[in-house]
């Protein structure tokens, strides 16, 4: 995947730096050829002498050689590269590249580069959850610039929780894994979020879904390759790569006649919304009043990844959620087998770290031939790619339709 690729490494100033060294050596071993750029205070934490020997380049700091004059052309640097990886991104270096600012070779590069940047933020706890970082990561996002999310674990600070830089193991995958492309010239459908039920102007049956789940296959999907159509419902995430396009829908009977006329021209579909499975048999036009007793009576939604089965033809993936609290394993076949799906993920609440509204998930895949795939708990970006590589495996095995 990476054979052959020009790989350009910006290492800014944060006890993380030691990582690149490994990250360096991880790309060099997938026989990629990387250069590196390195900041001044980058160079207190890890010496540049390391990372030339591990690189087989000379190291990049300064805008010219002071001794010979020669430039170091932030242009030319932008052009060469096909990834630069930013790790770790400094909460410091992450501001500047949010407002624009190029005072050092590493953001003059990064305001240059032609190719897609991937940013491995690294910080202290409270430095990573400030709102001017998330803002700032943000912005970085709508850019188009791919977010290696910090892990969590023990900082250097002594503190607990999230800002450690991802393991360079885990980059080097992320890198790969855009290149790799896999469901390129594919069409991916993900459905994601929950929906409302209106019971009058101001109420509605909702469940506690936040789409986070559903928002990250849609950008796993995306980032290796298929051209998404996310339908979501109402939530407070933004899609951020350029290959989604987001369809907003609120309730259930939206989302179905969404599904319904986008399935058919699609090679894969998740279904990942919490769909609401009742929704009120009468709404009222007048907010309803406070009465003693009130009788509210509930109509069954259409199973949608159900009647998606019934149309699906042969080449067409179709994937499914099943959320448990009881008889977890034997409830999750059940709906594998009656909705007709090649595959279906299990989450269950009984795990503390899995379900609505956290950045955890801990799955188990079972496949439409009987197999199960467990997995232990893991943030929901790499649940993704989970389930994106069992997609690959699956589509494989199929032959392709035509649109």
């Amino acid at each position: 995947m990476l054979t052959g690729k020009h790989i350009l490494v910006g290492i800014t100033g944060g006890i993380a730096a030691y990582k690149a060294a490994t990250l360096v050596r991880l790309l060099v071993k997938k026989n990629a050829e990387v250069k590196v750029i390195m900041t001044e205070m980058a160079k207190r934490f890890i010496t540049p002498l390391t990372m030339a020997t591990l690189s087989k380049n000379p190291v990049l700091a300064d805008f010219f050689n002071p001794e010979n004059g020669e430039w170091n052309s932030h242009v030319d640097l932008g052009l060469w590269a096909d990834a630069y990886i930013i790790a770790p991104a400094t909460a410091n270096s992450v501001g500047k590249m949010a407002a624009g600012i190029a005072d050092n070779l590493l953001l003059t590069a990064y305001l240059s580069a032609k190719c897609p940047v991937f940013v491995a933020p690294a910080m202290d706890l409270d430095m990573y959850r400030h709102p001017a970082t998330l803002g700032n990561i943000e912005t970085l996002q709508s850019h188009g610039d791919i977010i290696i999310e910090a892990e969590s674990g023990e900082l250097a600070s002594g503190l607990e929780g999230k800002g450690r830089m991802a393991e360079p193991e885990t980059i080097v995958a992320c890198i790969g894994s855009y290149f790799e492309a896999p469901f390129s010239g594919l069409r991916a459908l993900v459905t994601a979020g929950p929906t409302y039920e209106k019971i009058d102007p101001v109420r509605f049956i909702s469940n506690y879904s936040s789409g986070k789940m559903g928002y990250a296959i849609a950008e796993t999907l995306a980032q290796q390759g298929a051209d998404v159509i996310l339908v979501s419902g109402p939530t407070h995430l933004s899609p951020l790569h350029p290959n989604i396009r987001r369809v907003n829908v609120i309730s259930a009977s939206e989302m179905y006649e969404e599904c319904m006329h986008l399935f058919p021209s699609c090679n894969i579909a998740v279904m990942c919304a919490a769909v609401a499975d009742f929704t009120p048999e009468k709404q009222e036009e007048n907010k309803i009043k406070q009465k003693t007793d009130l009788t509210l009576s509930l109509a069954k939604t259409k199973d949608i990844a159900a009647e998606l089965g019934k149309i699906k033809r042969d080449g067409q993936i179709l994937a499914g959620f099943a959320l448990e609290t009881d008889n977890e394993l034997n409830n999750a076949r059940e709906k594998l087998q009656s909705k007709n799906l090649d595959f279906i993920v299990l989450n269950s609440l009984n795990d503390t770290d899995s379900g609505f509204g956290i950045d955890t998930n801990k799955i188990t895949i079972i496949d439409s031939s009987g197999e199960e795939t467990w997995f232990e708990t893991k943030p929901k970006k790499d649940v993704a790619r989970d389930i994106a590589s069992h997609i690959r495996q699956k589509y494989g095995q199929i032959t392709d339709f035509e649109l």
